[in-house]
């Protein structure tokens, strides 16, 4: 019960710290101007991630005071979380070059991960392999991948926050099936009543976005949940990599697109996949309903199966995928001639 509580109080701060980010964002005039990159047509407040950063670290220490989040866990989300909030906060008022950020990324991942105990094994086909050290600098580059790709993926009204909602719900519904007397479910339900306070203000139409204090801080503690979920069971790694498929797919595909092509991938860009089909449709909100659709009854069923031993992760990861590469492909994800015939 007092869980449920935790959970009512952090939407409650997350709405409305919002509101209140939005009224001081207009008053300092830090507004998301649009321009030929963007994927917007209205001046918008920015920033609303700091209400996601608030509300969820803030109930972390509660949460570790009545057992529910033993102290490594803690130290682990909240250390990582916040040099990665706080960075994304700087860049947000300002701007921070590419290489310092991806330092402070790096630090981020690896205090996450050392408090973590580190990368699990792998387990696949029946197999579990344990890579050892060299599975933290592939966990690190791991959690730094999805970090920024989900900086990448938050370019249309409420589609960041959807698909955290609908991971962290199917991560915990897992997280349960799998291991019924771990709490581990709580942290991703904790992180999506966070999110649900800030969407309210978030979905379509934005009155404030969430900026990169706000996505980064998002993929790093999903990438962390992953890697804490998988310390449990070993083949809840593919279960979370299954349910982040529109994202990891979408990102990853537009990114070696672009570098194969020679350009400069850390630049903004309007070349997604979604974003191309919100330019087609001519509007957000059938987009990130439909992404969340693909969650709920797409991914999160094969996620099932994978979690409950019925599929192996690997082919699960391939079942799951497929589709969404053939989406990728249609909606142009990377396609600089797309992008180029948009903008004439």
């Amino acid at each position: 019960m007092i869980f449920l509580w935790f959970l009512l109080l952090t939407s409650a701060v997350s709405w409305g710290l919002t509101g209140f980010l939005r009224r001081y964002a207009l008053a300092r005039n830090l507004i998301d101007v649009p321009n030929e990159r963007s994927s917007h047509s209205t001046p918008t407040p920015r920033g609303g991630g700091v209400a996601i950063v608030t509300a969820f670290l803030a109930a972390l220490p509660l949460l570790n005071r009545f057992d529910l989040l033993a102290n490594p866990v803690c130290l682990a989300l909240w250390g990582a979380g916040c040099a990665v909030a706080v960075t994304g906060f700087l860049d947000d008022h300002g701007h921070i070059a590419a290489r310092w950020r991806l330092l402070v990324h790096f630090g981020a991942a690896a205090w996450g991960l050392y408090w973590l105990g580190g990368f699990p094994p792998v387990s696949a086909f029946g197999y579990s392999l344990d890579l050892g050290w060299f599975g933290y600098a592939f966990a690190a580059v791991y959690v730094v991948w999805l970090l920024n790709l989900y900086n990448f993926m938050d370019g249309i009204d409420g589609l960041a926050g959807i698909e955290a909602i609908t991971v962290c719900c199917g991560g915990a519904l897992m997280v349960w099936l799998v291991a019924p007397d771990s709490t581990a479910w709580m942290l991703p339900v904790l992180l999506a009543s966070a999110v649900l306070g800030f969407l309210v203000w978030n979905f379509p139409p934005a009155r404030i976005f969430m900026g990169d204090v706000g996505s980064g801080f998002l993929g790093i503690i999903l990438a962390l949940l992953s890697v804490q979920a998988a310390r449990i069971e070993p083949g809840l790694l593919w279960v979370w990599l299954i349910l982040l498929g529109v994202f990891i797919v979408d990102a990853t595909v537009t990114l070696c697109r672009r570098v194969l092509r020679g350009e400069k991938f850390y630049e903004a860009h309007h070349s997604h996949a979604y974003q191309y089909a919100s330019r087609i449709i001519g509007a957000h909100q059938p987009v990130t309903l439909a992404i969340g659709a693909i969650n709920v009854f797409w991914l999160m069923p094969v996620a099932g199966l994978v979690a409950l031993e019925k599929l192996d992760g690997i082919v699960g990861l391939m079942v799951a995928y497929l589709p969404l590469l053939l989406l990728a492909y249609r909606y142009k994800a990377g396609d600089r001639l797309a992008q180029a015939r948009d903008a004439e």
